[in-house]
């Protein structure tokens, strides 16, 4: 009875400390929605339009879907990857810049509870603004969902893992500067060359091979394999690559808030 009681009270204060920053790192999504929801919105609008209705038209069907239609889960995918890292890395180094992740060191919530805290906060960004371009999807095309359990577990470990990459970015970033080499010199490339926009089957033999070792290829075709049930590789693999990816990242991330690097100024 007595070891009962001691581990809810052992528990009762680190749920607290968990809702108290998941509470506040969602309430700034909210508060500042016209930067946080509305920009990936708008610019994923104009992909559709641009790419999608004037462009799509004039490309032959992939695997028997139009153009529009096979973009579409690459293009959400996108605006899920960069809603995810760009409001982790923010925030996590913002509090490091106004000090007050100091005070959330020293208090009795343990590291993981902290990381948990800014992930959560990336987390709800990037599914939240899945859904508004999803909506958005609707007015240039007809949806197509195959198996919704797929585009679940591969929007929430796909927006983890970019969290967890934008808490370390902010870690290891000096200055505001430092939180935009990633996303422009990284990022970026990666995921407009992670087959958002074309199959890799339709690449020469040596390009393809070079595009199996961008991990956000895998993201992008679990994605889409669960609206359109087709990718360009593995399922088994694509989930593999996103598990892996996430446990090393939370590995590394957990070690060096143990020795404290990157957190402070």
């Amino acid at each position: 009875m007595l070891n009962s009681q001691s581990e809810k009270s052992a528990i009762s204060p680190i749920f607290i400390g968990y809702k108290t920053m998941a509470r506040m790192e969602i309430h700034r999504v909210f508060r500042i929605w016209a930067q946080t929801l509305l920009p990936p919105v708008i610019t994923t609008a104009l992909y559709f339009a641009i790419f999608g209705t004037l462009i799509g038209s004039q490309i032959a069907p992939i695997s028997g879907y139009t153009y529009i239609q096979f973009i579409v889960p690459g293009l959400v995918m996108m605006a899920v990857i960069t809603s995810a890292y760009s409001n982790v890395v923010s925030t996590f180094f913002g509090a490091k810049m106004q000090r007050y992740l100091e005070e959330l060191l020293v208090s009795p919530m343990p590291n993981w509870v902290v990381i948990l805290g800014f992930v959560t906060g990336g987390v709800v960004r990037a599914l939240l603004v899945a859904l508004l371009v999803i909506a958005i999807s609707l007015f240039f095309t007809h949806l197509i969902i195959v198996n919704i359990w797929i585009i679940l577990a591969a929007a929430l470990l796909t927006s983890t893992l970019f969290s967890l990459a934008g808490l370390l970015n902010g870690m290891f970033a000096k200055s505001f500067d430092g939180i935009s080499i990633i996303p422009t010199f990284v990022l970026t490339p990666l995921t407009y060359l992670g087959g958002v926009f074309y199959s890799i089957d339709a690449l020469p033999e040596f390009f393809r091979f070079i595009s199996l070792g961008n991990p956000i290829l895998y993201m992008v075709n679990a994605f889409r394999y669960g609206f359109l049930g087709i990718s360009d590789v593995s399922l088994a693999t694509s989930f593999g690559v996103m598990i892996i990816f996430n446990l090393l990242l939370l590995s590394l991330i957990l070690y060096l808030f143990k020795k404290g690097y990157g957190l402070k100024t």
